[in-house]
């Protein structure tokens, strides 16, 4: 969404530009269009604010180091995953990394939801083939999956 918001303040600066190019004689023309797209980035920008829960899951540039990453690994390790998905390589099902490009800044709920198909399986989001479900996986271990799983993003 950061991105989206600094792609268009971009576009407004290049517009903005443009215009203030056309009536470079009239100074007070020029100035009050800097003016206005100060304001317009600085309105753009908010508080940083946010009720949403936070997670607390240590920040590390290691993203191998980080626990989840530790205990999701484990997990789908010890599973039959790996028989349909790589972390790059398409097989029967998508590689783990577009799965988290795909759900990349999605709301906290995402977790649950991919936990979800792990338990129940399904199809139509990937193509048409099937994706078993894993019924004796619980919901707690099918969280850590995704979470793994997310943090393959690239």
């Amino acid at each position: 969404m950061i991105l989206q918001i600094a792609k268009r303040i971009n576009q407004l600066i290049v517009r903005f530009w443009e215009l203030s190019n056309k009536f470079a004689n009239k100074k007070t023309m020029r100035t009050g269009l800097i003016l206005l797209l100060s304001v317009l980035v600085f309105s753009s920008c908010g508080g940083g604010s946010s009720n949403k829960e936070k997670n607390n899951t240590p920040a590390t540039s290691d993203v191998t180091k980080n626990p989840d990453y530790q205990k999701g690994l484990e997990l789908v390790s010890k599973s039959n995953c790996l028989t349909c998905h790589k972390v790059d390589e398409k097989l029967t099902g998508p590689p783990y990394r577009e799965v988290a490009n795909k759900y990349a800044g999605m709301p906290d709920t995402i977790i649950k939801h991919l936990a979800g198909k792990i338990i129940g399986g399904g199809n139509g989001v990937w193509g048409e083939i099937f994706m078993t479900p894993h019924p004796d996986i619980s919901q707690a271990d099918a969280e850590a999956m995704v979470k793994y799983i997310l943090l393959l993003k690239k």
